[in-house]
C-alpha cells in the first residue's frame, strides 16, 4: 500500500501582531504577582489635570488609537461605567475627562502575538447544502467555509479566531484576506445543565447531600437567577447542616462557566473573537474542534468542543452557534470529558451522541452521550504501538462520514516529542470497532515545518471534505498555520486492516 499524495496549496497564515482588542485594564492588577488595585490613585491624577491638559491628552489618545478598533468611543464608555463606582458623582465630568478615564483604563491586547496555530475547518453557514447533502454556492461545485484559528498572544493565552475562505471544483483552496479589526463579543450569563452539574460535584462526597439539595430543586436547564434561589434555600436551611460555604463556591464556579455571548451582525467573521471570559478558561481557550452537526430534524448547529485553561487546570467547555453570531458556551462533564480532545460526531449514532475521547492523555476512545453534555464510559480503540506513535496518540477533529466508514484524522508522537497524523476507518454503525488503519503518517514535520514557537508539531483541529478532496489545515511548530489537500479515496486505499487494533471498554464513571 503506498501513501496518499499531499499536495501543498502553498498557504501559510501567520499571527499578525497589529490583530490586536481593547480589554479592560487596572493598574497594580496586571496579574505579574500579588498586588493591589491601584485605580484610585489613577483616577485623582485624572481629576486633577487641568481641562487644556486633558483635551490635549485626550486627543493624543484618540490620534494613536483610534484607527486601530472599530466602535472604539464605545469601548472606552465600556470601561468608564466599570469604574464610576469609584467616581464622586457631585464631581461634574466632562466629555474629555470622561473620555481619558476611560482611555486610563484601557489596554491593547494582540490576539496572535506569540502564534496562529491548530484550526480546524468547517462549512460556512451561509453555503447552501442540496437536500442530498452535495453542496452548492459560489461556482459550479464550489463550497465556502469558516477556519478557526487558535491565536495565542502574551501570557501564553489562548482566544478562538476565525478565517473564512473556499474550496473550487479543481481543488483550488483559497483564504480570504482577514478584517482590518478584531472585536470581542457582548457577553450576558447562560444557561446550565443540571446533569452537568452533577457530574461537576461528583468527585466531593463531603457536600454531595447539600449539592443534591440544591440541585433537586432545578429543572434540566436553569439560569443563575434560579440558581442563586435554591442555594438560598440551602442558606436559609445551614443550621440543620454542616459547612455550606465550599458547596456554595462549587456551584457558584460552576455557573461562572456558562455564558452567552453576540457580536454585531454586521461584523465580518474574520474581525470576531472568542477570548477568555470564564475562570476556567481564564488563562485560554485552547484547540478548538468544530463540527457541523445535523439533528435528526434536519436541523443544523455548530459544536466547538475546546480545552479551557486557567493556569493549573485543564477542562472542556463546548461553544455551540448557528451563524458564528451568537455562542453559547457551557461546560461538558464527566470522565471520559476531562483533559484535552473530545471531538463530537457530526450526527447521532444509535440514538445516542458519539465523541471521540483522549481523556488518559494516550489512546483514542470513543464514548457516548444521551444528552451531549455528560460522557461517562469511554472505549478504547487506539493506543500507541507504531514507532511514530510511541509516546501517545489523539484525534485531530471530528470524525467525517465516508461510504466506507467514519474517516478519523489522528495524531502520534514519538521520539524527540515529534508529531504526526495519521488516520483511523471506524464502522459507520458501531465506531468503537476499527476497520482501518494508516502504518505510515500521512503528514510530518518535514525541513520546513520543523521550526516554530514549538518545535517538531504538525497538528490540526479538523478538516473538511468536498467530494474526494480533504482539506487539512494544520498547525506549524505551534507558529503558523498551512493547508494540503489530499484524495480521500487515495488515504482510504492507503490504510490497513490486518492485525486490527483490539478494543476495550473502559469504566470511567
Amino acid at each position: 500500500m503506498t501513501r496518499p499524495t499531499v499536495t501543498d496549496t502553498g498557504i501559510v497564515l501567520r499571527p499578525d501582531p497589529s490583530r490586536v482588542i481593547s480589554r479592560l485594564f487596572v493598574a497594580g492588577r496586571e496579574e505579574l504577582g500579588p498586588g493591589e488595585s491601584r485605580a484610585g490613585a489613577v483616577i485623582e491624577r485624572v481629576l486633577a489635570l487641568s481641562e487644556g491638559e486633558t483635551r490635549r491628552t485626550a486627543a493624543e489618545v484618540r490620534r494613536k488609537f483610534r484607527r486601530r478598533h472599530d466602535y472604539f468611543a464605545e469601548l472606552i464608555d465600556e470601561h468608564v461605567e466599570q469604574i464610576v463606582g469609584r467616581l464622586d458623582p457631585l464631581i461634574p465630568l466632562s466629555a474629555e475627562r470622561r473620555f481619558l478615564l476611560g482611555a486610563c483604563f484601557t489596554q491593547e491586547y494582540a490576539i496572535e502575538a506569540a502564534a496562529l496555530c491548530n484550526p480546524s475547518i468547517v462549512l460556512h453557514p451561509q453555503q447552501p447544502v442540496h437536500k442530498a447533502g452535495k453542496q452548492s454556492g459560489t461556482g459550479t461545485g464550489a463550497a465556502r467555509f469558516v477556519l478557526s484559528v487558535r491565536g495565542i498572544g502574551e501570557g501564553h493565552r489562548s482566544s478562538i479566531g476565525f478565517r473564512t475562505g473556499s474550496v473550487s471544483g479543481t481543488g483550488a483552496v483559497r483564504i480570504d484576506a482577514p478584517s482590518r479589526h478584531v472585536t470581542g463579543p457582548r457577553w450576558e450569563a447562560g444557561l446550565h445543565h443540571r446533569s452537568v452539574a452533577h457530574a461537576h460535584l461528583s468527585g466531593h462526597e463531603e457536600d454531595a447531600d447539600d449539592a443534591e439539595f440544591v440541585l433537586s430543586m432545578l429543572p434540566d436547564s436553569f439560569d443563575s437567577r434560579q440558581l442563586e434561589a435554591a442555594m438560598q434555600r440551602l442558606i436559609d436551611d445551614r443550621a440543620t447542616r454542616g459547612e455550606i460555604g465550599a458547596t456554595l463556591e462549587r456551584l457558584r464556579d460552576f455557573a461562572r462557566a456558562s455564558y452567552r455571548v453576540a457580536f454585531r451582525p454586521e461584523s465580518e467573521v474574520s474581525s470576531r473573537v472568542l477570548s477568555p471570559l470564564a475562570p476556567r478558561e481564564s488563562h485560554g481557550m485552547e484547540d478548538a474542534r468544530f463540527v457541523r452537526f445535523v439533528a435528526d430534524d434536519g436541523v443544523v448547529t455548530y459544536y466547538a468542543t475546546y480545552t479551557g485553561w486557567d493556569g493549573r487546570w485543564t477542562c472542556q467547555q463546548m461553544a455551540a452557534t448557528t451563524d458564528f453570531v451568537h455562542f453559547d458556551v457551557s461546560p461538558v462533564g464527566g470522565a471520559a470529558a476531562t483533559g484535552k480532545g473530545l471531538a463530537l460526531f457530526p450526527r447521532m449514532i444509535g440514538g445516542r451522541y458519539a465523541a471521540l475521547s483522549r481523556s488518559d492523555r494516550e489512546t483514542n476512545a470513543v464514548s457516548f452521550s444521551t444528552d451531549l453534555r455528560c460522557w461517562h464510559d469511554r472505549q478504547v480503540i487506539q493506543a500507541p504501538q507504531r514507532p511514530w506513535e510511541l509516546l501517545q496518540v489523539g484525534n485531530c477533529g471530528s470524525p467525517i462520514e465516508t461510504d466506507s466508514g467514519w474517516l478519523v484524522l489522528t495524531h502520534g508522537v514519538g521520539a524527540f516529542r515529534t508529531y504526526h497524523l495519521g488516520a483511523l476507518l471506524l464502522d459507520l454503525e458501531d465506531p468503537t470497532q476499527v476497520i482501518g488503519y494508516s502504518r505510515e503518517p500521512v503528514l510530518s514535520p518535514g525541513d520546513l515545518t520543523r521550526d516554530g514557537y514549538v518545535p517538531n508539531v504538525v497538528y490540526s483541529c479538523g478538516a473538511l471534505a468536498h467530494g474526494d478532496l480533504l482539506v487539512l489545515p494544520f498547525g506549524i511548530a505551534d507558529q503558523s498555520i498551512g493547508i494540503v489537500t489530499l484524495s480521500i479515496d487515495e488515504l482510504l486505499d492507503s490504510m490497513t486492516s490486518d492485525g486490527r487494533v483490539r478494543t476495550r471498554r473502559v469504566a470511567t464513571g
